[in-house]
């Protein structure tokens, strides 16, 4: 069907030109534009949190946010089904019309962060965890709970209309942008065309991974054009195994994660980057409480409103607090906001493990024993210096079966048949994990010393595994 120039309008993105949507204006009575969606305040609130959660204060000009990403990862979805919907309907049965699903996914990747805290993926690790919630079940509560009645009079998306007798189903939408459970059973009682969707989200490549590789490369300044986007669309399609990529699009594939592999070190695992996160640790069990207590999940409206923005320019005030113990906390998160950053890295080590079990029994995995070791290399009058350890980990690829039966598949002609995508012949260059150890101090008058004392340790672990 011909374009609804009408209804569409279209946002500029540096990294995919223009994104369509549809806009409110024009449509019938009672039917919601996913213009409502994207300027409801739970889509709005993610201009408020920074895509690189801390690595801005290292990047000056990675300062997106949430948001640039999500309108990106919904018109990735768009791109990918216009590619991929007809095999998915060669591969199973009863697929809904390609408006529906394309609806589905649009909303899924527009909503897929709206769950998250100030910092990201820091707040899930040192404030959600322990509640047992990620931000993940924050976002399928806001999708279900806030969202639902507005998902579900959605009735179109600029490739096409839903036909008169489909509804978005808010908690096909929220059941998407959840990771596969290891418990399978968790995982039935949804249909295939549904399971093979997921991939798109969960997968070794998704709409979100996809996009945040090309717009932080970019943004970083790391690289303009990270991987060939176009090429893995081509040669990606659903089989009756599930998302499955043709043997010729491999070499891309790899690219693709050798890239992503490479943003976090450069990036993500920056050392400075990696230093304001240990500064944050030490900060965050004496401040979350001032500014945001209990389960968010019990409090859906309060925590709309808490935002990396609120809660920078509440600690920025705490200095000039009356509360003595206000003001020096609030003194020393001014040291972070004038990057006077505590820690210093004195050393590092970048491990890659080339199968799961290697990096479990690695003396790395004991960082605490590493750090206990490396004190007692050191001189009498150091052993009580101020140290910290930090283990930086990334994941390459899987190292046998994904989760819930796998997401992704391989074609190769001279199989026939989809084999899953994971410890193949073709990924063995690559490791499975890498592993960056790093020791910060409070100066740099001792890096030699410790450097000394890191090699005698990490040289006496690989002697003694050797003679085993």
């Amino acid at each position: 069907m011909p374009r609804d120039f009408i209804n569409e309008s279209l946002s500029h993105d540096p990294i995919h030109g223009y994104i369509p949507f549809i806009a409110r204006s024009g449509l019938p009575e009672g039917e919601v534009a996913e213009q409502d969606v994207i300027d409801h305040p739970w889509v709005q609130r993610m201009r408020q949190i920074h895509q690189l959660q801390t690595a801005w204060w290292v990047f000056p000009s990675a300062e997106h946010m949430r948001f640039q990403h999500i309108l990106g990862a919904m018109h990735l979805a768009s791109v990918a089904i216009e590619h991929w919907y007809e095999s998915l309907c060669d591969s199973t049965r009863n697929v809904p019309s390609r408006a529906y699903v394309e609806s589905l996914l649009r909303m899924a990747a527009l909503l897929h962060d709206v769950g998250h805290g100030p910092f990201g993926h820091f707040f899930d690790d040192h404030y959600l965890d322990q509640f047992g919630v990620t931000h993940e079940d924050i976002g399928g509560a806001v999708i279900e709970q806030e969202l639902g009645d507005l998902l579900r009079r959605i009735r179109r998306n600029p490739s096409g209309k839903l036909s008169p007798l489909e509804e978005l189903d808010p908690h096909q939408i929220a059941w998407l942008i959840r990771r596969p459970k290891r418990d399978a059973a968790a995982e039935e009682g949804h249909p295939d065309w549904l399971r093979k969707l997921r991939s798109m989200f969960s997968g070794i490549y998704t709409v979100d991974n996809m996009d945040f590789v090309l717009r932080d490369a970019y943004m970083t300044g790391y690289n303009t054009k990270a991987f060939d986007l176009n090429r893995i669309l081509h040669y990606t399609f659903f089989t009756s195994a599930g998302l499955t990529i043709h043997a010729r699009g491999l070499p891309t594939l790899i690219n693709f994660i050798e890239t992503r592999a490479n943003l976090f070190r450069t990036v993500y695992f920056h050392r400075t980057v990696r230093a304001v996160d240990l500064s944050l640790e030490e900060l965050f069990p004496e401040t979350m409480p001032r500014l945001f207590q209990g389960n968010p999940l019990d409090k859906l409206d309060a925590y709309r409103k808490f935002t990396e923005s609120s809660f920078l320019v509440d600690v920025h005030r705490w200095a000039d607090a009356t509360d003595p113990v206000l003001k020096e906390l609030g003194d020393r998160w001014q040291q972070i906001l004038r990057r006077e950053v505590t820690w210093k890295m004195a050393c590092e080590r970048t491990l890659n493990f080339h199968s799961g079990s290697a990096e479990r029994t690695s003396i790395i995995s004991e960082p605490d024993l590493v750090l206990k070791r490396v004190r007692e290399r050191m001189p009498a009058d150091l052993k009580e210096l101020p140290l910290k350890i930090d283990v930086a980990k990334h994941y390459h690829r899987p190292s046998g079966r994904l989760p819930a039966g796998g997401q992704n598949y391989l074609l190769d002609p001279a199989v026939g048949s989809p084999q899953e995508l994971s410890d193949d012949d073709l990924f063995r260059a690559l490791p499975v994990s890498f592993c960056v150890f790093r020791i910060y101090s409070k100066d740099h008058r001792h890096d030699s010393v410790l450097n000394t004392a890191l090699n005698a340790v990490l040289g006496e672990a690989s002697d003694a595994k050797t003679n085993m």
